[in-house]
This record gives C-alpha cells, structure tokens and sequence, in this order.
C-alpha cells in the first residue's frame, strides 16, 4: 500500500515537472520566434505617407539600438520565484519583467535589456508616460510582508552596478513601481532598503543629518515639490502614500507629516545638485 502511495506520489511529481518544462519550452520557442520577427521588421524601412505621397527613404548607416534609461523595482507577490518564471513564462498573463532576484540571491533574466518588457502598466513618472519603453523591470522574489534576504539585496546592487554602467543610467532613475503608479501598486514594500540602496549609489536620499535644520518656508508647495521629484500629481492622497512608502516607510499614510515636507525640500536639494 506504501509503496502504491510513493509510486503515485512519484508519478505525480514528475508529472508537475514535465508540465513546467513544456511551459518553459513554449515560452522559449515563442521568445525566439518574436525576437526574429521584430529583427526582420527592423531590416527595411516601410515608408509612410502624407495625402497619398509616400515618403523617400534613403538609408543611414549611423545608429544603434535604443538604451533603457530608468529600471524599476519590483516585489513579486507571490510565494516563489518557480511560480514567478510560470507567469512570466505564460502568454496568457501578458506580463514579464528583465529579471528576477530570488531570496537566496539567484539571479534570472528573463528578457533582453532591450527589449519593451511589461512589467510597469499604466505608469508616469516626469515627463515619460511611456515606462515600459525606457525601463528595465526588476522583480524581487517576496511576498511584501516579510524583509529582503541580504543575498537578495547584494546581488542586486550588483546588478544595478552593472546595468547603471552599461546604460549609463541616472542613480534618480531607479524607483519602485509604486512611485509610478500611485494608487494601483505598493511594491516594494515598506520593508525594501531604499536608503541602503542609495547609500551604495543606487537611487536617491535625502541627507538626514539637515533633517532638524530645515525651515520649512510659508511659500513652500509640497504638491508642487512630489512633481519636481516626478510623481504624477493627478491623485494627491495616492502621491503622498507613494512617496512615503519609499522616503518614510515608519510612518506610510496619505498624510504630508512636519518631516514628510522637510524630506520633500531635502530631496529637491538633492535632484538639483544632479543636473
């Protein structure tokens, strides 16, 4: 009877991991037979045209794909990376992101650097209103409620390292996905080490040892100071929560604090000694 239990239980097991290599295979073969496609697309120029006149085409030889220039981070809300490969790896769910980081630190990627994953949706940030084209996509294996792993953190920063290099990418340029979307996403949570990140030169912080200093002047916007950073202002309880799940996690509500706005002026500080 044992036996006729481990036997079912082995077949049952084998059947899973068939399963998973087909999606995989599937999702490989369709990868490949996509990326061909967009090449030959990209081999002749099919001219447009204006009142039935179609435009000349004369053929430059000088240029280069287009570079990501933000990379947005992620937390994958679900309980493993295994699961976290099937859905991107699944065409129904028509959503994928360049990497995932697991807990333990592994490291997949998952889609070129540059190709147009579809990891930020609906999202804003400044003037780009377009994310998914200018970004990479990197999702943290976590569920939101329980710390990053230090392993899952190091190799992060390494691979920001990398990519920030290759891409010449701004250090402002890497937000969450909550910071785009305010109001439809939370991720990372409060629990991700924004300030950690920044202080290896990955992202933006305000300089605290000031934090007690600033005057907070009777002219001074708020509303005005989350756009300069490059929030999407349209929903202002939306902005504050976002902005506070990422620059002052302890105290995430929808409410500008005393220390929410000396942040906002110490921030504003920080970006301009950038440009």
């Amino acid at each position: 009877m044992q036996k006729s239990i481990f036997l079912l239980i082995t077949l049952a097991l084998l059947l899973v991991l068939s399963c998973s290599e087909n999606i995989y295979q599937e999702s490989k073969k369709a990868y490949k037979k996509q990326v061909k496609t967009l090449g030959k697309s990209l081999r002749n120029i099919q001219p447009d045209s204006i009142n039935n006149q179609a435009f000349n085409v004369i053929e430059s030889q000088n240029f280069s794909l287009r570079k990501p220039n933000f990379i947005i981070i992620h937390h994958t809300d679900q309980e493993s990376c295994e699961q976290t490969y099937r859905t991107f790896a699944l065409q129904r769910t028509q959503v994928s992101s360049h990497y995932v980081i697991c807990d333990d630190g592994t490291i997949t990627q998952m889609l070129n650097d540059l190709l147009r994953g579809w990891h930020a949706g609906n999202s804003t940030w400044g003037n780009v209103t377009d994310v998914n084209s200018v970004s990479i996509g990197i999702e943290l294996d976590n569920d939101g409620e329980e710390p990053f792993s230090y392993a899952q953190i190091n190799n992060l920063t390494w691979l920001l390292k990398n990519l920030t290099e290759k891409y010449k990418i701004p250090k402002q340029n890497i937000i969450g996905h909550a910071d785009i979307a305010p109001g439809r996403k939370v991720d990372p949570s409060a629990l991700f080490p924004w300030k950690t990140l920044a202080k290896s030169g990955y992202g933006i912080w305000y300089d605290e040892t000031k934090l007690d200093s600033v005057v907070i002047d009777s002219a001074f916007n708020p509303k005005k100071a989350l756009k300069f950073i490059g929030y999407n202002i349209s929903n202002l309880e939306n902005v504050i929560y976002s902005f506070k799940l990422h620059f002052n996690p302890s105290d995430v509500s929808k409410t500008l604090s005393e220390k929410d706005k000396k942040i906002l002026i110490l921030l504003e500080d920080e970006i301009l000694k950038l440009k």
